[in-house]
Protein backbone atom coordinates (compact mmCIF):
# COMPACT_ATOMS: atom_id res chain seq x y z
CA UNK A 1 0.00 0.00 0.00
CA UNK A 2 1.61 2.93 -0.78
CA UNK A 3 2.15 6.08 1.72
CA UNK A 4 1.04 9.62 2.11
CA UNK A 5 4.09 10.19 4.78
CA UNK A 6 3.84 14.44 6.36
CA UNK A 7 7.04 16.31 7.69
CA UNK A 8 5.74 19.37 9.68
CA UNK A 9 4.95 21.36 12.57
CA UNK A 10 1.99 21.12 15.02
CA UNK A 11 -0.48 22.58 12.31
CA UNK A 12 -0.11 19.25 11.33
CA UNK A 13 0.57 17.36 13.82
CA UNK A 14 -1.78 14.83 15.80
CA UNK A 15 -2.71 16.22 18.96
CA UNK A 16 -3.24 14.53 22.45
CA UNK A 17 -6.28 14.69 24.20
CA UNK A 18 -5.04 17.59 26.61
CA UNK A 19 -4.55 19.77 23.71
CA UNK A 20 -8.24 19.00 22.19
CA UNK A 21 -10.04 20.63 20.60
CA UNK A 22 -6.65 21.59 18.89
CA UNK A 23 -6.08 19.26 15.87
CA UNK A 24 -3.80 19.40 13.27
CA UNK A 25 -4.82 18.95 9.44
CA UNK A 26 -2.49 16.07 9.02
CA UNK A 27 -5.28 13.99 11.46
CA UNK A 28 -8.11 14.83 8.76
CA UNK A 29 -6.33 14.22 5.27
CA UNK A 30 -7.25 10.66 5.11
CA UNK A 31 -10.60 11.78 4.99
CA UNK A 32 -10.16 12.77 1.61
CA UNK A 33 -8.17 9.59 -0.08
CA UNK A 34 -9.51 6.17 -0.72
CA UNK A 35 -8.25 2.91 1.18
CA UNK A 36 -5.52 2.65 -1.63
CA UNK A 37 -3.20 5.23 0.57
CA UNK A 38 -1.96 5.22 4.20
CA UNK A 39 -1.56 8.29 5.77
CA UNK A 40 1.56 8.45 8.41
CA UNK A 41 1.72 11.10 10.01
CA UNK A 42 5.32 12.16 10.87
CA UNK A 43 4.76 16.36 12.19
CA UNK A 44 5.52 17.11 15.59
CA UNK A 45 4.36 19.92 18.11
CA UNK A 46 7.11 22.92 17.49
CA UNK A 47 9.07 21.06 14.63
CA UNK A 48 11.27 23.46 12.13
CA UNK A 49 12.75 21.77 9.23
CA UNK A 50 15.94 22.24 12.26
CA UNK A 51 14.84 20.61 14.84
CA UNK A 52 13.25 17.86 12.51
CA UNK A 53 16.05 16.74 11.25
CA UNK A 54 18.43 16.89 14.87
CA UNK A 55 15.42 15.15 16.77
CA UNK A 56 16.37 12.69 13.78
CA UNK A 57 12.17 12.51 12.94
CA UNK A 58 13.71 12.92 9.25
CA UNK A 59 15.19 9.57 9.58
CA UNK A 60 12.71 8.30 10.58
CA UNK A 61 10.63 9.16 7.87
CA UNK A 62 12.98 7.87 5.85
CA UNK A 63 13.34 4.11 7.27
CA UNK A 64 9.21 4.33 6.41
CA UNK A 65 10.05 5.09 2.98
CA UNK A 66 9.48 2.79 -0.42
CA UNK A 67 9.04 3.33 -4.12
CA UNK A 68 6.18 4.93 -4.85
CA UNK A 69 5.11 7.22 -1.25
CA UNK A 70 4.89 10.46 -1.03
CA UNK A 71 6.27 12.70 1.35
CA UNK A 72 4.85 16.16 1.74
CA UNK A 73 7.15 18.66 3.22
CA UNK A 74 5.85 22.18 5.75
CA UNK A 75 7.23 23.98 7.63
CA UNK A 76 8.04 27.59 8.48
CA UNK A 77 6.00 28.56 11.60
CA UNK A 78 8.87 27.96 14.12
CA UNK A 79 11.68 28.53 11.70
CA UNK A 80 10.11 32.00 12.16
CA UNK A 81 11.50 31.98 15.76
CA UNK A 82 15.01 33.23 14.94
CA UNK A 83 15.92 34.28 18.41
CA UNK A 84 14.74 30.27 18.89
CA UNK A 85 17.41 27.15 18.58
CA UNK A 86 14.81 25.67 16.30
CA UNK A 87 14.80 28.81 14.47
CA UNK A 88 16.42 29.06 10.93
CA UNK A 89 17.97 31.47 8.39
CA UNK A 90 15.90 32.13 5.09
CA UNK A 91 19.19 30.55 3.66
CA UNK A 92 19.42 27.39 6.49
CA UNK A 93 16.06 27.30 5.83
CA UNK A 94 16.38 26.06 1.96
CA UNK A 95 19.51 24.34 2.66
CA UNK A 96 17.40 22.00 5.27
CA UNK A 97 14.28 21.98 2.22
CA UNK A 98 17.23 20.67 0.26
CA UNK A 99 17.86 18.03 2.39
CA UNK A 100 14.10 16.83 2.90
CA UNK A 101 14.26 16.71 -1.02
CA UNK A 102 16.83 14.86 -1.45
CA UNK A 103 16.19 12.07 1.30
CA UNK A 104 12.77 11.34 -0.29
CA UNK A 105 14.47 11.11 -3.91
CA UNK A 106 17.14 8.77 -2.51
CA UNK A 107 14.33 6.66 -1.71
CA UNK A 108 12.59 6.88 -4.73
CA UNK A 109 9.62 9.14 -3.12
CA UNK A 110 8.19 11.56 -4.12
CA UNK A 111 8.59 15.39 -2.27
CA UNK A 112 5.95 17.93 -2.34
CA UNK A 113 6.67 20.91 -1.14
CA UNK A 114 3.68 22.64 0.87
CA UNK A 115 4.03 26.38 2.09
CA UNK A 116 2.92 27.20 5.59
CA UNK A 117 -0.80 27.96 6.81
CA UNK A 118 -1.24 31.22 7.19
CA UNK A 119 -1.86 32.14 10.47
CA UNK A 120 -4.81 34.15 10.89
CA UNK A 121 -2.95 37.66 11.70
CA UNK A 122 -4.78 41.07 9.84
CA UNK A 123 -2.80 43.64 8.97
CA UNK A 124 -6.51 46.16 8.17
CA UNK A 125 -9.45 44.09 6.64
CA UNK A 126 -7.40 41.09 4.96
CA UNK A 127 -4.57 38.93 6.36
CA UNK A 128 -1.23 40.31 6.61
CA UNK A 129 1.22 38.91 3.55
CA UNK A 130 3.81 38.45 5.84
CA UNK A 131 1.99 35.89 8.48
CA UNK A 132 4.52 33.64 8.16
CA UNK A 133 7.36 36.25 7.11
CA UNK A 134 9.42 35.16 4.17
CA UNK A 135 9.55 31.61 4.64
CA UNK A 136 6.23 31.16 2.37
CA UNK A 137 8.21 32.80 -0.44
CA UNK A 138 11.53 31.37 0.12
CA UNK A 139 10.07 27.93 -0.25
CA UNK A 140 8.56 28.82 -3.58
CA UNK A 141 11.93 30.02 -4.89
CA UNK A 142 13.73 26.84 -3.57
CA UNK A 143 10.66 24.71 -5.24
CA UNK A 144 11.08 26.79 -8.75
CA UNK A 145 14.96 26.77 -8.80
CA UNK A 146 15.00 23.30 -8.31
CA UNK A 147 11.61 22.15 -10.30
CA UNK A 148 10.15 20.41 -7.28
CA UNK A 149 6.35 20.22 -6.76
CA UNK A 150 5.28 23.33 -4.33
CA UNK A 151 1.58 23.28 -3.66
CA UNK A 152 1.00 27.24 -1.94
CA UNK A 153 -1.40 26.49 1.50
CA UNK A 154 -0.11 29.68 2.46
CA UNK A 155 -1.83 31.50 -0.01
CA UNK A 156 -4.69 29.32 -0.73
CA UNK A 157 -5.46 29.51 3.23
CA UNK A 158 -4.74 32.89 2.70
CA UNK A 159 -7.59 33.51 0.13
CA UNK A 160 -9.90 30.70 1.86
CA UNK A 161 -10.03 32.68 5.73
CA UNK A 162 -9.66 36.33 3.36
CA UNK A 163 -13.33 35.40 2.48
CA UNK A 164 -14.78 34.64 5.84
CA UNK A 165 -15.38 37.68 8.27
CA UNK A 166 -13.46 37.62 11.49
CA UNK A 167 -14.98 36.01 13.79
CA UNK A 168 -15.90 33.36 11.07
CA UNK A 169 -12.26 32.81 10.68
CA UNK A 170 -11.62 32.68 14.29
CA UNK A 171 -14.03 29.65 14.18
CA UNK A 172 -11.27 27.36 12.42
CA UNK A 173 -8.77 28.00 15.05
CA UNK A 174 -8.34 27.42 18.88
CA UNK A 175 -10.46 30.61 20.34
CA UNK A 176 -12.19 29.67 23.45
CA UNK A 177 -13.41 32.19 26.50
CA UNK A 178 -12.72 31.45 30.08
CA UNK A 179 -14.59 28.32 31.34
CA UNK A 180 -15.99 26.46 28.11
CA UNK A 181 -13.53 23.89 28.03
CA UNK A 182 -12.02 21.62 30.43
CA UNK A 183 -8.36 22.04 28.74
CA UNK A 184 -8.11 25.53 28.93
CA UNK A 185 -10.65 26.54 31.97
CA UNK A 186 -9.05 30.03 31.56
CA UNK A 187 -9.74 30.40 27.63
CA UNK A 188 -7.05 30.57 24.86
CA UNK A 189 -7.15 32.99 21.56
CA UNK A 190 -4.98 31.04 19.33
CA UNK A 191 -4.28 32.64 15.94
CA UNK A 192 -1.66 29.82 14.74
CA UNK A 193 -3.35 26.29 16.16
CA UNK A 194 -6.68 24.49 14.24
CA UNK A 195 -9.26 23.49 15.99
CA UNK A 196 -11.12 20.38 14.41
CA UNK A 197 -13.46 22.66 12.21
CA UNK A 198 -10.17 24.13 11.05
CA UNK A 199 -8.27 21.46 10.46
CA UNK A 200 -11.10 19.47 8.24
CA UNK A 201 -11.38 22.78 6.12
CA UNK A 202 -7.22 23.17 5.55
CA UNK A 203 -7.59 19.38 5.03
CA UNK A 204 -9.80 19.79 2.33
CA UNK A 205 -7.41 22.76 0.79
CA UNK A 206 -4.68 20.38 0.54
CA UNK A 207 -6.75 17.27 -0.70
CA UNK A 208 -7.76 20.12 -3.61
CA UNK A 209 -4.59 21.15 -3.90
CA UNK A 210 -3.13 17.68 -4.80
CA UNK A 211 -6.47 16.55 -6.38
CA UNK A 212 -5.28 18.95 -9.36
CA UNK A 213 -1.49 18.32 -8.93
CA UNK A 214 -1.91 16.17 -11.77
CA UNK A 215 0.13 13.34 -9.58
CA UNK A 216 -1.29 10.07 -9.74
CA UNK A 217 -2.61 9.68 -5.92
CA UNK A 218 -4.96 12.78 -6.55
CA UNK A 219 -7.24 10.55 -8.76
CA UNK A 220 -7.13 8.64 -5.31
CA UNK A 221 -8.95 12.04 -3.51
CA UNK A 222 -12.54 12.05 -3.07
CA UNK A 223 -14.19 15.53 -2.71
CA UNK A 224 -17.86 15.71 -2.65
Amino acid sequence: MPKIMIAGDSTAANKIEHARPETGWGEKLSWFFSDHYQIINFAKNGASTKSFIKEKLLAEAAAAMNKGDYFLIQFGHNDQKINDDRGTTIEEYQANLATYVQTAQANDVIPILLTSITRLHYQGQQLAADAVGAYPSAMRAFAKQHDILCLDIFAATQTYFNQLTPIEAKSHFLHLPVGVHPNYPQGIDDDTHLNGHGATAVALIIAQALKESGLPCGQDIQIE
